[in-house]
C-alpha cells in the first residue's frame, strides 16, 4: 500500500516521542557520572593501515584537542591482553530475518569455541526480539557453556512481522533503541570497560527525501542522541555493528549510514538517521563492519581490539550551556598511525 510523505511522518510520530522517554528512564537508572562536570576515561585503539592494535606508545605519543583545543592528558595507561573487559554478545531478531539468523547463531557459536571454548574476556549473551531483549545475569569465560546456552534460545529468536510496511520500521526502530538504551543502563551499574557486538544489519535509518519531520520532532530526537550518548559514556561502552547479510547486504542499504556519522551539535541538524546502529558504532570509537559472510572473523576482529589499547582521562572545559556538543580528537605523533576512541561527548552543566 502506498503511505505518502505526511502520512508517514504521522506514522513515525509516536515511536519518536516513545523512545526518548525510555531513554531518559534508563539514564536515570544509571549512575549519574555526568560529562563536562567530572573527568571523562577515552579507550584508545591504535592502528596502522593493516595489522593488530600498535603497542609500545606513552603518554608523549599522544596530543587530545576537545573542540580543536589542547588538553591536559590527566592519566595514561596502557592495556589489554588480559586487562579486564566485559563483553556483551547481542543477537538481534528484530532486524534480521530467520535464515540470516539461523546463519549468524551459527558463526557466533564458532567464535565461542574458538580455542576450545576458553574466552580471553567474559562475555554474557543478549538477544533482543520483539517481545522484549533478554540479558544473561552473569558474564562467563566459557565459551563452551555459552554455545549451549545460544542453542537453548533458538527458539526464542523470531522476527517481527514485516508486513506492517513502514509502521513497522519504525516499530523495530522504537524497539531496537529501547534495547540498546536497556544494555547501557544495566552496564552503567558495572565498572570497568565494557565492548558490545551487536550483530545486526541495523535498524531502519527512517531518513530520506521522501521522509519530512518538524522541529518538536527534532527536538525529541535530538533529546534521545544526548540521552544515548550520556548513557555510553556512564557505562563506558564500546559498540560494535557487525552485519551478518555479508555481501548480500550491499548498494545503498549498507553505506547510507556514513551520511550520518558527524556528530549533531543542535536540534535543527538531526535527522533520525543519526541513531542508526552503526552510526552510534562509529561515534563510540568501535566498528561497523559490513559486506563480509564470515562473522566468525569479524566478531575476532572486534575482540582484537581489546588485546591492546590505551586509557586516557581528562578535565573536559567549564560548560557554559546545557548539551553542547564536544568533538573529541586524538592525534599522534606518528602521523602514519590513526587513533580509534569516542568522537564527541554532550555537557550537562547548566549555565552559570
Amino acid at each position: 500500500m502506498f503511505v505518502n510523505p505526511r502520512a508517514r511522518l504521522l506514522l513515525l510520530l509516536p515511536f519518536l516521542y516513545a523512545y526518548p522517554l525510555a531513554a531518559q528512564q534508563a539514564q536515570q537508572a544509571a549512575p549519574v557520572v555526568p560529562p563536562g562536570s567530572g573527568r571523562i576515561y577515552l579507550d584508545v585503539v591504535v592502528t596502522a593501515k593493516s595489522g593488530p592494535p600498535v603497542t609500545g606508545l606513552t603518554q608523549q605519543d599522544f596530543t587530545l584537542l576537545d573542540n580543536k583545543a589542547p588538553q591536559p592528558i590527566a592519566s595514561f595507561q596502557a592495556l589489554g591482553g588480559r586487562d579486564p573487559v566485559d563483553v556483551i554478545l547481542v543477537i538481534d531478531a528484530v532486524n534480521t530475518g530467520f535464515q540470516n539468523i539461523s546463519f549468524a547463531r551459527d558463526q557466533i557459536d564458532k567464535f565461542l569455541r574458538i580455542d576450545g571454548g576458553h574466552l580471553a574476556h567474559p562475555v554474557a549473551l543478549a538477544f533482543v526480539t520483539d517481545t522484549g531483549t533478554e540479558m544473561q545475569d552473569g558474564f562467563s569465560n566459557d565459551g563452551n557453556e555459552l554455545a549451549a546456552s545460544l542453542d537453548q534460545h533458538t527458539v526464542a529468536l523470531r522476527t517481527i512481522r514485516r508486513s506492517a510496511g513502514f509502521y513497522g520500521a519504525a516499530e523495530r526502530y522504537q524497539l531496537s533503541l529501547s534495547a540498546l538504551s536497556s544494555i547501557l543502563a544495566r552496564e552503567a551499574q558495572r565498572p570497568g570497560r565494557k565492548v558490545i557486538f551487536w550483530v545486526s544489519p541495523g535498524w531502519p535509518l527512517l531518513s530520506g527525501p521522501r521522509i519530512q519531520i518538524d522541529p518538536k520532532q527534532q527536538q525529541q530526537i535530538f533529546a534521545s542522541i544526548v540521552s544515548l550518548s550520556n548513557l555510553m559514556l556512564q557505562a563506558r561502552a564500546t559498540l560494535y555493528s557487525v552485519d551478518p547479510l555479508g555481501t548480500a547486504d550491499t548498494g545503498l542499504h549498507a553505506f547510507y549510514y556514513m551520511e550520518f556519522l558527524k556528530g549533531v551539535s543542535e536540534p535543527k541538524q538531526v535527522l533520525p538517521g543519526d541513531l542508526a546502529l552503526q552510526v552510534i558504532a562509529t561515534q563510540s570509537g568501535g566498528l561497523a563492519l559490513t559486506t563480509n559472510n564470515d562473522v566468525t572473523a569479524l566478531l575476532q576482529k572486534c575482540l582484537a581490539d581489546t588485546q591492546a589499547y590505551y586509557e586516557l582521562s581528562f578535565d573536559p572545559p567549564l560548560a557554559d550551556q546545557r548539551n553542547a556538543y564536544h568533538h573529541i580528537e586524538i592525534r599522534l605523533a606518528d602521523h602514519k598511525l590513526t587513533a580509534r576512541t569516542r568522537q564527541g561527548y554532550y555537557t550537562q552543566s547548566s549555565p552559570h
